[in-house]
């Protein structure tokens, strides 16, 4: 083990990575029509002829699976076959593509004007994009993007374009559909459309898996989607969806196909261009409407600097290498391909799996900027920073982070001060400095503001601030946990470290990408030791001096996670009442938490991160039982972890960092 984790965190990390090239400089310096014109000849998928959009739509209306699925529908409501069938030629136009080279150009042409005003660089690791085409040729390939802005799937096409290579169909929700214009263009460069949920609706679940399958099959184009599901709001990794990646993945299980290439791509941005709509939408505001108007009106942004964007094209994960010795696919031999069956426990096992990997291999990919570090020190002290403790602090994060494997982009040879300099300038909208001393920006109210105004304007700047640190958590999540874990347990003993590791482990499972069967324990430990932050003699986990600031740090680092759950345990418990809705709870506990910082309960608004997203994105991880015994559910369909009565606010607030090691951290009493 100790020998896997000095491979993975050697010396210079840097060394294991593609270099990047910047795909905006030959657009700076020559004619974009020009470009948007070009000759375009993709190679495609054993050479096989690009499949026009209504022969792919008779080929799935002809299809032995949906014929299959009309005929048991029709049985189920009694209607004719012929009826079933147009409804699913309605429901097959409304989701299918219309690829068409003309509108692609357009974009092409449009999107260079505008990343060029936008960004200062878009760059994109040119191996990543060689291996990628030469993916494209052998087996079909799934494309699964990080998620973190609209931008995402319109950059993918660019690239792909740019680099001659076959353009991703794109699974998009039905929301794009009804922007005027915009709908139908996004559909005419590669978009198909799909609802958000099918509830039990059989037959658009049938049409839409043997659609994409199709599509699959035939190798006819890149199948590109989200994993996650939506955009992160929070910049942190969502834990995954599974539904499209059993539908990519089962036309090998049934040998319909050699194998599947999955290629995971991470996208970094150095600027989010939604960073202050997503702190207002996870704070209560309403998500605005996809339309072309507020497309429109968004035109503003093009007056801003958005510094740059790296695409990162990860190595291709092969389907059949990965199911070796893992799933038994004879066993689908044993029914006709045609028939849909539910999945078995150990594909659903393997795909769950599957999905891990490629999240945790996005995150590793991730390239870091140097804000980052900034604003993981910024939100431990909110009362502000000297600028020269701000860059001294940065740089000794930098060698934190880049000593545990992270993939940052930092200047070459480029003073730390003129670093952070230029950091702030580009984040002036979240940080300034004032008489030397850094601290973040809060909007001014143009009148007299109540109090919970106050707390939520100033709640928009730490949240916008968080959704760049969050993009660091993965480097240093492990040893974060581990800290905890050694501030909360009774003793130095290894096990039990380890038990309330476990402990925190469980109750972060739908927070952060922690995957089932992993080694994190093991992780911490080599990564604290390799850091000389603690030391293990025997069966015992000690701090050492070197170790106090590194471990003071990652404990602020988990602190507004715990303080989350714990505003919501202290709801529940104090004021909740049978009947809770998850559309009631989450608003209502925001306004808990607003009372309770209006009422001197918590110096830091930090904790309002996470009563604002953790629990608006992910499952809901609480549910009130008839009896009104509160119950916590952190690994659905896993049983209760705790009960919150009694023993959750035991371990939350053992879990709280003792305030005396930083006095910039303030926690909940025990009392509380």
């Amino acid at each position: 083990l100790a020998k896997l984790m000095a491979s993975k965190y050697k010396k210079d990390p840097m060394l294991k990575r593609d270099g990047f090239e910047d795909i905006l400089e030959e657009r700076r310096n020559s004619s974009d029509l020009k470009y948007a014109l070009r000759c375009y000849a993709p190679v495609l998928y054993k050479g096989v002829t690009p499949c026009k959009a209504n022969m792919l739509k008779n080929i799935v209306l002809q299809s032995d699976q949906l014929h299959y699925v009309i005929n048991q529908v029709s049985q189920e409501s009694g209607e004719a076959p012929d009826i079933i069938q147009e409804e699913a030629s309605v429901i097959l136009e409304e989701m299918a593509h219309r690829l068409q080279i003309s509108t692609v150009r357009f974009f092409a042409f449009a999107l260079s004007k505008a990343f060029k005003t936008l960004f200062q660089h878009v760059c994109v690791n040119e191996e990543g994009i060689q291996r990628l085409q030469q993916a494209i040729q052998e087996h079909p390939v799934v494309l699964l993007p990080s998620h973190r802005s609209y931008m995402d799937f319109l950059l993918m096409s660019y690239i792909l374009y740019t680099y001659d290579l076959a353009l991703p169909v794109i699974a998009a929700g039905m929301d794009f559909m009804g922007m005027k214009f915009v709908g139908e263009m996004l559909r005419m460069s590669g978009a198909f459309f799909i609802r958000r949920s099918f509830g039990g609706d059989k037959l658009y679940w049938a049409v839409f898996s043997e659609y994409v399958k199709t599509m699959l099959r035939n190798g006819f184009a890149p199948i590109e989607f989200f994993l996650e599901g939506t955009r992160s709001r929070t910049c942190k990794s969502l834990t995954p969806k599974l539904g499209l990646l059993n539908i990519v993945i089962e036309p090998f299980f049934k040998g319909e196909v050699f194998d599947v290439n999955l290629v995971p791509v991470s996208i970094s941005y150095e600027r989010i261009l939604e960073e202050s709509l997503y702190a207002r939408e996870l704070l209560g505001v309403p998500k605005p409407k996809e339309s072309t108007s507020g497309l429109l009106k968004a035109r503003r942004i093009l007056s801003e600097d958005y510094g740059s964007i790296h695409v990162y094209f990860g190595q291709p994960v092969s389907v059949r290498s990965l199911a070796q010795g893992k799933v038994n696919r004879s066993k689908y031999n044993l029914f006709p391909r045609h028939i849909p069956r539910k999945p078995m426990e150990e594909t659903q096992s393997f795909v769950n799996d599957t999905a891990y990997r490629i999240v945790r291999l996005q995150e590793d990919n991730m390239v870091l900027k140097p804000w980052v570090l900034m604003a993981s020190l910024l939100l431990q002290n909110l009362e502000g920073l000297e600028l020269s403790v701000l860059t001294e602090q940065t740089l000794w994060l930098r060698g934190l982070a880049l000593s545990y494997a992270a993939f940052l982009d930092w200047p070459d040879h480029a003073p730390t001060a003129k670093v952070v300099s230029s950091s702030l300038a580009l984040h002036r909208g979240l940080a300034c400095v004032s008489g030397g001393r850094v601290s973040l920006v809060v909007g001014e109210p143009l009148g007299p503001v109540t109090p919970e105004e106050a707390v939520f304007n100033r709640a928009v700047s730490v949240l916008s601030c968080a959704s760049y640190r969050n993009q660091v958590l993965h480097v240093f999540l492990r040893p974060a946990m581990l800290a905890v874990a050694m501030h909360t347990a009774a003793s130095s003993k290894k096990n039990e470290v380890y038990n309330c590791f476990s402990f925190l482990w469980d109750v972060f499972s739908n927070d952060f990408i922690l995957c089932p069967g992993d080694t994190d324990f093991e992780e911490a430990c080599y990564l604290l030791v390799k850091t000389g932050a603690v030391q293990m003699p025997q069966q015992d986990i000690e701090m050492t001096d070197r170790g106090q600031p590194i471990l003071s740090f990652f404990n602020g680092l988990l602190e507004p996670f715990l303080q989350g759950y714990q505003v919501v345990c202290r709801y529940l418990c104090e004021e909740a009442s049978e009947g809770l809705t998850e559309k009631q709870y989450i608003p209502a506990v925001r306004s808990f938490a607003v009372k309770l910082i209006l009422a001197g309960a918590f110096t830091s608004l930090s904790e309002m991160f996470c009563v604002g997203s953790g629990f608006n994105q992910q499952d809901n991880n609480f549910s009130l039982q008839p009896s009104g015994t509160v119950y916590i559910y952190l690994d659905i369909p896993k049983l209760m972890v705790c009960r919150c009565s009694a023993v959750c606010q035991q371990h939350f607030n053992l879990l709280s960092t003792d305030p005396s090691h930083n006095r910039n951290h303030s926690f909940m009493s025990t009392s509380s």
